[in-house]
């Protein structure tokens, strides 16, 4: 199997399966001498992991699978600093039901890669996905992590990324309010609306279905002059780097299928130079990515994540011996991703962010000033 890798110069490379021994990531690339804080990346992971509870109690949105997703360092960070060696991130498995997913050995569950993992590769782990589950996020979760405190080293306090459920189970934020992310169950900006989305998910897990979700996230700091023009644009690097999380179906940037309704008049972002003599825009239709370069402005993108497809309704589907077969599946699952997924979002712009950056530095060094 290819394809584990990401990233040119700030390089992350997972491993493990949902029901294995465990799961890691190997980072290569991070530039040394950088404080890394153990409890930042652990921070990280409690945010993304499995059986978390709400401030009213259950949390109907999650798995009620308990992980403590305990990280450990084995490589690459010295004394709180990095070395510039490779980081590598060990994260156990500790609460695997293997045996609830015994009867999908020799049957497809509709809308998981199971038919597509067996196809190409004519073996695969049953227990949970294995390698095509979404525990493999807390990998990239703790490399991201990583990457946002050299991210911070680097930029200052300026830069920030921000993630957050703007819709999920059909109801949308109405307003944005980052104080109170962390403050519900839905990671939503809008506690009204968060409200409403808990009320109504429960509804949807009572009768055994799953929810989708939108994912809002908004990255502030960046510099000018981060991506390649032409295939190495940051949006489209961005764009693979959520395309690539295993819910995610789609992306757009700042207005995005809404400029298809607009004119050029009114999409276009009108520049002004600041009193400090800084070149600003009015707007940001564009998303802060302009000829696939960043220009300085806030970058905004939005995720459409899929509903859950582990539901607990009998579905039509076929096993491995070319039958027609209704399937009930059992386990613990998520209703909802969006709340798990926000950190895993942060995770890949941070991992994203960071790559790019360290390839414009090799281009401007010597030649800006802002970049050492």
């Amino acid at each position: 199997m290819s394809g584990n890798t990401f990233g040119k110069i700030f390089k992350i490379t997972t491993f493990g399966e949902s029901h294995g021994v465990g799961l890691g990531v190997i980072i290569d690339g991070t530039p040394s001498n950088i404080k890394i804080d153990e409890e930042k990346i652990q921070k990280a992971l409690d945010r993304r992991r499995p059986g978390q509870s709400s401030k009213s109690g259950d949390n109907a949105a999650v798995t009620s699978r308990k992980e403590g997703d305990k990280l450990e360092i084995l490589s690459g960070i010295f004394e709180g600093y990095s070395t510039g060696t490779p980081i590598s991130i060990n994260i156990r498995n500790t609460s695997q039901h293997s045996s609830d997913y015994g009867n999908l050995a020799t049957s497809f569950r509709p809308g998981h890669a199971d038919y597509t993992f067996d196809a190409k590769y004519g073996i695969r782990d049953y227990r949970g996905g294995g390698r095509s589950s979404g525990r493999e996020t807390c990998a990239r979760v703790a490399a991201g992590s990583v990457a946002q405190q050299v991210l911070e080293a680097k930029l200052g306090s300026d830069f920030s990324i921000k993630a957050y459920t703007l819709e999920a189970a059909g109801i949308s934020c109405k307003s944005i309010d980052y104080s109170v992310i962390e403050e519900n169950a839905l990671r939503a900006p809008d506690l009204e609306a968060a409200a409403l989305m808990e009320e109504k998910i429960a509804e949807i897990r009572k009768a055994g279905d799953s929810a989708g979700a939108i994912i809002e996230c908004v990255i502030d700091g960046v510099p000018a002059g981060l991506g390649e023009p032409v295939f190495d644009k940051i949006d489209a690097e961005l764009g693979k780097a959520m395309l690539s999380i295993g819910a995610v179906k789609g992306i757009e940037f700042g207005e995005g299928f809404n400029s298809a309704r607009m004119t050029g008049s009114v999409w276009n972002d009108k520049m002004r130079v600041s009193e400090d003599g800084k070149i600003t825009f009015e707007t940001n239709h564009a998303g802060g990515i302009l000829g696939g370069i960043s220009n300085g402005n806030q970058i905004v993108f939005r995720l459409a994540v899929k509903p859950v497809p582990s539901i607990f309704i009998a579905q039509k589907t076929v096993n491995k011996a070319g039958e027609n077969i209704d399937l009930e599946i059992k386990g613990r699952h998520d209703v909802c991703l969006a709340p798990r997924i926000v950190p895993v979002v942060e995770a890949m712009a941070a991992i994203t962010i960071l790559d790019l950056l360290l390839q414009q530095e090799i281009v401007m060094r010597g030649r800006n000033p802002f970049f050492r």
